[in-house]
């Protein structure tokens, strides 16, 4: 199995969260925002491989670093 491959574990700091919804922007299916609030809600936090491009730029993206991917 490549690095590309390996299995990833996503996070999300509700705390940090300001809201901004780069990461629902960059991966939909595994970020959302909460309709009361507007702050991050995580949907999966073991997308499939051909997600992990997409939760990469969205842990990239996220300027209060609330998303971390493992």
């Amino acid at each position: 199995m490549s690095a590309v491959d390996a299995a990833v574990e996503v996070t999300v700091n509700r705390e940090s969260c300001c809201g901004a919804g780069q990461c629902a922007l960059a991966a939909p299916e595994v970020f959302t925002q909460s309709e009361e609030d507007g702050l991050v809600v995580l949907l999966d936090p073991n997308p499939p491989a051909e997600l992990h491009d997409a939760v990469r730029r969205a842990e990239s993206h996220c300027p209060t670093r609330s998303v971390t991917v493992r």
